[in-house]
C-alpha cells in the first residue's frame, strides 16, 4: 500500500506538472534561502576569525593611561608611562607568556633614491614578527645585538618595497628615515588588510632602543604586546600582568590603574556572538519562506481532494479505510516536500558558491544545516499535508460519490 501511495502520488504530480511546479516552487526556494543565509552568516564568522587573528592571537595589549589632577581620565596613550623594564619584567615574572614586545611608533617619511614614502615607523622588539604572524620574505629578522648596540636597521613591509623601490630589488640597500640613514635587513611577506581596513603591509620595523634613542629621544614605550600561550590561560596573564604592572607603579589598594589591558580573546567572543546573532536571524528570514511554501502545499492539498472526491468515494466504496486515505494524501504531501528540498539542497548550494564567487563575500557551506532544511521540508509536507489529507479520509462515500 505505501509503495503504491508513492506511486500513486508521483503519477499525480506528473498528470498536473505545472501545478506541481508552481508548489514545489515554494519549498525549493524556502531550502535554498535557508542553506545559502545560513552558508553567509558562517562565512561571516569566519571572516571575523580571520581577520580578529591577524592582529594576533591569545593577545593581550597594554596601553599607558591616567588622569589629571582634577581626576579626568586621559586617552589610552597618554599620561603615565610604561618602559622596557615593564615588558622586562613581566616576560620574567608572569608564567603561561609566549612573547612579549613593547613598541613605540611615529610617522616619518622615508627616501630612497627619488622615490619618498609616508609610513608609520614602530621601534620593537624581535618578538613582534611572532605576535603579529608576520612572515619574513628575504633576510633576517631585527636581533638582540640591532637592540643591544642600537643599530640602525630596519625590516619593511611589500607595500613600503613597492613605494620605494619599483624594481623590487630592496634588500641590503639604505633608505633615509627623517634624514637618517638605515639598512635594509628583512623583507616582510604580504598580509593584506587587517580587519578595520588598515595596510598590514605599510609597516617599517627598527629596534626599539634606536627608535627611542637615536630617533625620538624617549624612553618610554607606547604599548606592549603580549601573546600568552595559549586561550585557557590568557585570562589569568591578563590577571598577572596587571599585578606586576600595579606593584612596579606602586598603585594603592583600591587606587585607578595607570594603564588599560585589552583582551583580544574577548573581543573575539564578543564578535563570534555578534556573528552567530546574524547567523540565526538570516535563517529565521529564510525559513519564512519554507512557511509559504508549506502553506502552497497545503493549497494545493486542498485543491486536489476537490478534484478527486468522486475518486475518493470510489476508493472508499471498494474497501478503502480512513488509513488508506489518510495515507495517500500525506504521501503526495511529503513528496512534494521531499522532492522540493533535494532540489532546493542543489540551489542553495550552488547559491552560497555563486555569492562566493561573484559578491566576493566568504561562505561556509554547512552539512548540518542541509539535513536540518531537507529534514524540515519533510516536515513542512507533513504537517501542512495533514488537514487536506484528513478531510479526504473523512468523506461519506455516498456524498462523495453524487459529487459533481
Amino acid at each position: 500500500m505505501f509503495n503504491e501511495s508513492i506511486k500513486m502520488a508521483i503519477d499525480g504530480m506528473l498528470s498536473n506538472k505545472l501545478r506541481t511546479l508552481l508548489t514545489l516552487l515554494g519549498i525549493i526556494i524556502g531550502v535554498a534561502a535557508v542553506i545559502a543565509m545560513v552558508s553567509l552568516g558562517f562565512g561571516v564568522k569566519e571572516q571575523v576569525k580571520e581577520n580578529i587573528s591577524r592582529l594576533g592571537s591569545n593577545l593581550l595589549i597594554v596601553m599607558p593611561e591616567g588622569r589629571t589632577a582634577s581626576g579626568v581620565r586621559l586617552s589610552s596613550g597618554s599620561g603615565a608611562r610604561l618602559t622596557y623594564d615593564d615588558a622586562k619584567a613581566i616576560e620574567k615574572q608572569v608564567e603561561g607568556i609566549k612573547y612579549v614586545a613593547p613598541m613605540v611608533s611615529r610617522g616619518y617619511q622615508m627616501v630612497a633614491g627619488n622615490q619618498n614614502w609616508n609610513a608609520n615607523v614602530q621601534g620593537t622588539t624581535p618578538n613582534i614578527l611572532d605576535i603579529q604572524d608576520y612572515t619574513l620574505d628575504e633576510g633576517r629578522n631585527i636581533s638582540e645585538k640591532d637592540l643591544t648596540s642600537k643599530d640602525r636597521v630596519c625590516v619593511i613591509g611589500q607595500t613600503i618595497v613597492e613605494n620605494l623601490f619599483p624594481d623590487g630589488n630592496a634588500l641590503g640597500k639604505i633608505i633615509r628615515i627623517n634624514k637618517a640613514p638605515f639598512k635594509i635587513i628583512g623583507i616582510l611577506k604580504e598580509k593584506g588588510q587587517s580587519a578595520g581596513g588598515q595596510d598590514q603591509d605599510d609597516v617599517v620595523f627598527v629596534p626599539l632602543t634606536t627608535a627611542q634613542n637615536r630617533m625620538m629621544g624617549i624612553t618610554y614605550i607606547n604599548r606592549l604586546m603580549i601573546q600568552a600561550e595559549n586561550e585557557d590561560v590568557i585570562n589569568d596573564v591578563q590577571a598577572d600582568v596587571e599585578q606586576v604592572l600595579r606593584t612596579r607603579h606602586r598603585i594603592k589598594p583600591g587606587g585607578d590603574d595607570d594603564f588599560t589591558v585589552r583582551n583580544l580573546a574577548a573581543l573575539m567572543d564578543t564578535m563570534m556572538e555578534t556573528a552567530n546573532t546574524i547567523t540565526v536571524l538570516l535563517g529565521c528570514i529564510a525559513a519564512i519562506s519554507l512557511l509559504v511554501g508549506g502553506i502552497g502545499i497545503m493549497n494545493i492539498m486542498l485543491v486536489s481532494v476537490t478534484e478527486r472526491t468522486r475518486e475518493i468515494g470510489i476508493r472508499k466504496a471498494l474497501g478503502a479505510t480512513y488509513n488508506n486515505i489518510l495515507l495517500q494524501f500525506l504521501i503526495e504531501a511529503m513528496v512534494i516536500g521531499v522532492f522540493g528540498g533535494l532540489i532546493g539542497v542543489v540551489l542553495g548550494v550552488g547559491s552560497s558558491y555563486a555569492i562566493s564567487y561573484f559578491a566576493e563575500w566568504k561562505t561556509v557551506i554547512s552539512i548540518p544545516t542541509i539535513v536540518i532544511a531537507v529534514v524540515f521540508s519533510v516536515g513542512i509536507g507533513l504537517f501542512f499535508g495533514i488537514y487536506p489529507a484528513r478531510k479526504a479520509a473523512l468523506l461519506d462515500p455516498i456524498d462523495a460519490l453524487r459529487y459533481e
